[in-house]
């Protein structure tokens, strides 16, 4: 198990928008999202990104639900389902994919992403600036999404949660600090590393997930390797930060004069 706890990289800012998502996740999961197992089935149906729904442009039906098979229209007529039937028939499907952002499965999911947000997005917000991190956070959520899409887009089961986006940052953070030291709990002991060693290590433990794990693992590749790719573009064309100015040390009164 690789954990990162704590990066020894100081920011020049307040992270406004980097505390802002982790509020607004941490709202969104506690005053708004259902807690009961069904309940909470539906509503990720109702408000989480599908893609089969993106694939098909309407939200998904009774029967493509039931036997978890995108586009089944008139093929299972003959089953007993009313297969024109949609589930929610106002839902905007386009508009899902960018909701499923801030959406979770759990509070376990929700605070691992919670803390690598706060890790490494501060540190991004205050490189690229507060409206352009915000900007960056979205486009690399919407990457996430679609590298997901690529390899499941019959796939009728909801994504959601903000691990595609926070890859996407972890990924610009390693181009721009890969010598920062990440304090990390490796298995048992708690060591610093760099960052390089700790996001290569959690990028090729997304290799070996277990497909029946239920980790959409390719929005993680996807979103890290997009936040990368953005990070590197950005870094060239935005000039770094000025570093924090060090107040200079207070001045040491000469030593009384003795008379002869």
């Amino acid at each position: 198990m690789v954990l990162p706890l704590k990066d020894e990289n100081p920011t020049t800012r307040v992270p406004v928008i980097t505390l802002a998502l982790i509020a607004l996740n941490i709202g969104i999961f506690a005053f708004w999202q259902p807690h009961g197992r069904e309940a909470a089935q539906r509503f990720d149906v109702e408000r989480a990104a599908i893609p089969c729904e993106v694939h098909t442009g309407h939200p998904i039906t009774d029967a493509e639900y039931e036997s978890q098979t995108c586009g089944v229209k008139e093929a299972l007529r003959s089953t007993g389902w009313d297969s024109a039937q949609e589930f929610f028939a106002d839902k905007n499907v386009y508009v899902a994919v960018l909701a499923s952002m801030f959406l979770h499965g759990s509070w376990v999911h929700l605070f691992g992403n919670m803390l690598f947000l706060w890790i490494f997005g501060n540190n991004v917000e205050d490189r690229f600036g507060r409206i352009l991190f915000l900007l960056f956070y979205l486009a690399v959520g919407l990457a996430a999404f679609g590298a997901y899409f690529l390899t499941g887009s019959d796939s009728t089961v909801p994504m959601l949660g903000a691990s595609g986006a926070i890859a996407g940052v972890m990924g610009a953070y390693v181009v721009l600090w890969p010598r920062a030291r990440i304090l990390t709990l490796l298995f048992f002991i708690v060591i610093p590393l760099p960052a390089i060693v700790v996001l290569g290590i959690w990028f090729g433990m997304q290799f070996l997930t277990d497909p029946r794990s239920g980790i959409a693992w390719t929005a993680h590749v996807g979103g890290f390797v997009a936040g990368a790719a953005i990070g590197f573009v950005l870094a060239k064309l935005i000039p770094a930060p000025p570093p924090p100015a060090v107040p200079p040390p207070p001045a040491v009164p000469p030593p009384p004069s003795l008379a002869g």
